[in-house]
C-alpha cells in the first residue's frame, strides 16, 4: 500500500507540474498557432500523462486525454488550425484534467461523478471531424496552493507549502481548519481521549500537593468548549509551526547559490595549484616549496571534499524514480496478455535533483517500449523455445562521472533491415542512406520523431511519440543513449547522464588558436586518423570507425574560425554522442582533460550557437564551453554545405619555387641588413626587413613570413623578448627563429633556446653558411 502511495504521489507531482507548463504553452501557442515546435512539446505532454494515467487506471483522465491528444495530433500534421474557438475547448479540457487530478489526489481514484467529461469529449471528436462547436467557460473556485479553500482539512493540510502563503491566505486557511474541527462530528471514544490526554497535562503541570478531582476535569472540558475561535487559531498556527520546524526545507536557489560559490572556489584552486607549478619550477630545491605544497593539496582536498558534500545535499535516490515501475509493468503486461518479470537493481544511485526530474519521463517510454515491442507473448516465446515469463531489467550504477540506467529485455530484439525500410516509407532516409546504414545506425531510428513499427495507434503505443520524448530529454541533460539488440534474444538500451550540470569534467580542445571545452560526458572516444580515412559518400565527408560511418566536420567551419594554421600529418578527431546522435569532430590539437565550472556569458552573450557558456582555466585565460546539442545542429548545416577534406586544402598553403618564400630580417644596423639582404636575395626568397623587435612584431601580424633573422641586440624590444612574444601564438609555433648575433657565450645560447629561437649564429658568418640555414629551415 506504500509503494502504491508513492507511486500516485509522484505521478500527481509531475502531472500537476505538466499541466501548468501545459496551460502556459497553450496560451502561447494560440499567439503563435504555427509554431510547430511548441505544439509538439504540447502534444508530448499530453500523451506522457495519458500513459501514466492509463498505467494507474485512471480511466476518466484518459478517456479524456487521448481525444485532447487526438485533436493535438491533427493541429501538428496540419489538418487542424488553431483559432480562439479551438483553443477554448481544449484549455476547458484541461481544467477538467486539473479537477480530475485534484481529485484522485483527495480520492486515489478519478470517478469523480460531478466531473462531467463527456461534454467536453463530444466537443473534442467534433475538432477531430472539421466542425467547431461552441465552448463552454469553468467556474473558478477560490483555491490555495493547488487545494480549493473548502476542500482544505487537517487530514490534507501537508499538501500546502504554508511557507508560500501570504499573510491573508493563512488567515483564510486557519479560519477553513477552525470551521472544519468545530464542524466535525466526534465519537465518544474520540472525546474520552481528548479529555483523559488534557488531564494527564494538568496531572503533569500540577504541584505534587495539589489532587487532581473530578472538578478539576469538568473544569478542563468547560475551558476546551469556552476557547474562542481567535483562540483556537492561535494554537492551531503554534502547533502548526512546531510540527514544520522538524524539518528543515531549504529554497533549492540557497543550494544554487552554494553551488556556486563552490564553482568559484574550484577556480581558485585550479589556479592556485598552476601557479604552485610555476613556482616549482622556477624555484626548486627551495625549502618553502615543501610547506607551499602541503597547503595547496590541504587546500586542493579541503574544497573537492566541500564540493562533494554540498552536491549530495542536491542529490536524491533514483529509487524514487524506479519505484513506479512494477506497478507499471504489471498493469501493462495485463492489458497486454503477457507474463513479464521486472528485476530492479542500483536503486540506491544518487543524482542531482534535477536531473531526477527530467528522467522519469524517459524511463516511462523506455519501459512501455520495452513491455509493448521487446517482450513477446508467452505463445511466441514458447514457439521460440523460451520461458513464458519474458524479463525486462532496470538497473543504474555509476561510470565515471556519468550515472548509467541499462533497460534491458530478453525479447525478440530489433530487425535493422525492418526498421530501414520502415524509415524509408516514412521518408525519413532515403535507400542510399540505407545501404550505408550499419545495423547500431538502424537501431537509432526508432528515435526520430514519427517512427513507430506498431501496426495500429493504441493507447500504449502507435503514434511515434515515446521515444521522441527520450531523445529530448535525455539531450536536455547532455546525455548519451546506446542502443544494443540481438535478433531474437533481446534488446539493451543505456542512457549514460552526467551526475551533475554544474561543475563537469571535460576535455579541451584546439582549434586554430582558439581553445574550446567540451563536456566529457559527451566524448564518445578520441582518435588520430590522416587525410586518406576521409571518405565522401553522396557530397558529405563521413569517417568510417570501426563498424560505424560517422559524419565529419571540422570544427573550425562550425565555428568559422580563419585558418592560419597548416594542417599536421595526422588529424585530430572527437567523436561525440548526444542521445541517439553521432558526430566526429575534427580538432587541431588536444589540451587536456580539466574540471571546469560552467559559467553564464551574461545577457549580451547569452545564446550564442554552439556555445553553453564559459570557464575560467587555472592560468587565469577564459576558454568557451562548447553546447554539444547545439554543435550537433549546426554541425549538421555545416557537413550539408562543406566537405572536411576542403578545410584541409584550404589550410595547405602550396609553395612550389623559392620566391613563395618569405624571410624577415630584423636588426637596427642598415648595414647588417644589407649584408643578409644580399645573400637572400641569391636564393630567390622575398625579404621584409624590420628595425626593431617591436616594428618585427606589427609587421608579421600583416604578411605571411616563413623565417625570420633575429639580432639580439636591438632597441624598444631585444631580439629574446621577440622571441617569446611570437611564441605566444599558436600560429607562429612553427616559424624558425634564426638568431644572428655577435654574443657567443654559453648562458646566451641557453636563452636563446628557452625563448625559442631554433638555430644561433654567430657574427661574423660565411654567406654560404647563412644560405644553408635558410635552405635546411624552409625545405628548398
Amino acid at each position: 500500500m506504500d509503494e502504491l502511495q508513492e507511486l500516485l504521489e509522484d505521478f500527481l507531482i509531475e502531472a500537476f507540474e505538466m499541466i501548468e507548463e501545459m496551460d502556459q504553452d497553450l496560451v502561447e501557442l494560440e499567439n503563435n498557432p504555427d509554431d510547430l515546435e511548441l505544439l509538439n512539446k504540447i502534444f508530448r505532454v499530453a500523451h506522457t500523462i495519458k500513459g501514466s494515467g492509463s498505467f494507474l487506471s485512471f480511466d476518466k483522465l484518459t478517456h479524456l486525454t487521448h481525444h485532447m491528444e487526438a485533436v493535438l495530433d491533427k493541429a501538428r500534421k496540419g489538418e487542424l488550425h488553431i483559432t480562439p474557438d479551438i483553443m477554448d475547448i481544449i484549455l476547458e479540457s484541461i481544467d477538467a484534467m486539473k479537477a480530475i487530478l485534484e481529485y484522485i489526489r483527495d480520492n486515489g481514484n478519478d470517478t469523480a461523478p460531478e466531473i462531467d467529461v463527456e461534454p467536453i469529449v463530444q466537443k473534442l471528436d467534433a475538432l477531430s471531424k472539421g466542425e467547431t462547436p461552441s465552448s463552454v467557460t469553468p467556474e473558478k473556485e477560490e483555491k490555495i496552493g493547488d487545494l480549493n479553500l473548502d476542500e482544505i482539512t487537517a487530514d490534507n493540510l501537508d499538501d500546502i507549502d504554508l511557507s508560500e502563503l501570504s499573510s491573508e491566505e493563512l488567515d483564510k486557511v486557519l479560519d477553513q481548519l477552525v470551521n472544519d474541527i468545530n464542524t466535525a462530528p466526534e465519537s465518544e471514544e474520540e472525546i474520552e481521549e481528548v479529555e483523559e490526554e488534557n488531564v494527564q497535562n494538568e496531572e503533569e503541570k500540577a504541584p505534587e500537593n495539589t489532587p487532581v478531582t473530578s472538578q478539576n476535569q469538568s473544569v478542563v472540558k468547560k475551558e476546551k468548549k469556552e476557547l474562542s475561535k481567535a483562540e483556537q487559531k492561535k494554537a492551531l498556527k503554534k502547533n502548526i509551526v512546531s510540527t514544520k520546524e522538524q524539518t528543515i526545507r531549504v529554497d533549492v536557489k540557497r543550494l544554487d547559490q552554494l553551488m556556486n560559490l563552490i564553482g568559484e572556489l574550484v577556480l581558485a584552486k585550479n589556479r592556485l595549484i598552476k601557479i604552485y607549478n610555476d613556482v616549482e619550477e622556477r624555484y626548486e630545491g627551495e625549502k618553502f616549496l615543501e610547506e607551499l605544497n602541503q597547503v595547496v593539496s590541504s587546500i586542493s582536498i579541503v574544497t573537492t571534499d566541500l564540493q562533494i558534500a554540498v552536491m549530495k545535499t542536491r542529490m536524491l535516490p533514483i529509487g524514487k524514480v524506479f519505484n513506479k515501475f512494477p506497478r507499471i509493468v504489471r498493469d501493462l503486461s495485463r492489458d497486454l496478455h503477457k507474463k513479464i518479470k521486472l528485476i530492479i537493481s542500483g536503486e540506491d544511485t544518487e543524482l542531482d535533483k534535477s536531473i531526477i526530474e527530467e528522467i522519469g519521463d524517459p524511463l516511462v517510454h523506455m519501459i512501455r517500449n520495452a513491455v509493448d515491442h521487446g517482450i513477446e507473448t508467452p505463445q511466441e516465446r514458447i514457439k521460440a523455445g523460451k520461458p513464458e515469463e519474458g524479463t525486462v531489467w532496470l538497473k543504474a550504477y555509476n561510470e565515471g562521472n556519468m550515472i548509467v540506467i541499462e533497460i534491458k529485455d530478453d525479447g525478440h530484439g530489433m530487425d535493422a533491415e525492418k526498421l530501414k525500410q520502415k524509415a524509408i516509407e516514412k521518408g525519413i532516409i532515403t535507400p542510399s542512406e540505407a545501404e550505408n546504414m550499419g545495423d547500431k545506425e538502424a537501431f537509432m531510428l526508432i528515435f526520430k520523431p514519427g517512427f513507430s513499427t506498431a501496426a495500429k495507434v493504441t493507447s500504449v503505443s502507435g503514434r511515434g511519440v515515446g521515444m521522441d520524448v527520450v531523445k529530448t530529454n535525455i539531450e536536455k541533460l547532455n546525455g548519451i543513449i546506446e542502443v544494443d539488440s540481438v535478433k531474437g534474444k533481446g534488446s539493451t538500451f543505456k542512457l549514460k547522464i552526467p551526475l551533475t550540470l554544474a561543475i563537469i569534467q571535460a576535455l579541451l580542445v584546439g582549434s586554430q588558436e582558439d581553445l574550446f571545452a567540451v563536456p566529457l560526458s559527451n566524448v564518445i572516444e578520441t582518435v588520430r586518423i590522416v587525410e586518406e580515412d576521409i571518405y565522401t559518400i553522396e557530397g558529405k565527408s563521413v569517417l568510417k570507425l570501426r563498424n560505424e560511418v560517422l559524419p565529419l566536420v571540422n570544427m573550425a567551419d562550425v565555428f568559422d574560425v580563419e585558418k592560419i594554421l597548416e594542417p599536421e600529418k595526422y588529424l585530430y578527431v572527437v567523436i561525440l554522442g548526444l542521445g541517439a546522435t553521432k558526430i566526429g569532430l575534427i580538432v587541431d590539437r588536444f589540451i587536456g582533460q580539466e574540471e571546469i565550472v560552467i559559467k553564464s556569458l551574461g545577457e549580451f552573450l547569452k545564446g550564442l550557437p554552439g556555445i553553453a557558456g564559459a570557464t575560467i582555466r587555472g592560468d587565469g585565460r577564459v576558454t568557451l564551453i562548447v553546447d554539444v546539442g547545439s554543435l550537433m545542429k549546426l554541425a549538421k548545416e555545416t557537413h550539408n554545405k562543406k566537405l572536411a577534406t576542403d578545410s584541409i586544402k584550404e589550410a595547405k598553403k602550396k609553395k612550389e619555387k623559392p620566391s613563395d618564400y618569405t624571410v624577415m630580417i630584423v636588426d637596427d644596423s642598415a648595414m647588417d641588413r644589407k649584408i643578409m639582404h644580399q645573400a637572400l636575395d641569391e636564393l630567390g626568397v622575398t625579404v621584409v626587413e624590420a628595425k626593431d623587435g617591436l616594428e618585427a612584431l606589427n609587421m608579421l601580424k600583416q604578411n605571411d613570413v616563413d623565417a625570420m633573422l633575429v639580432d639580439i641586440e636591438m632597441p624598444r624590444m631585444d631580439g629574446y623578448t621577440l622571441a617569446q612574444e611570437i611564441r605566444k601564438y599558436n600560429k607562429y609555433r612553427k616559424l624558425p627563429l634564426i638568431a644572428v648575433t655577435s654574443r657567443a657565450t654559453k648562458s646566451d645560447r641557453v636563452r636563446g633556446v628557452e625563448v625559442g629561437m631554433n638555430e644561433y649564429i654567430t657574427k661574423p658568418y660565411t654567406k654560404e653558411y647563412l644560405q644553408n640555414v635558410i635552405r635546411r629551415n624552409l625545405g628548398i
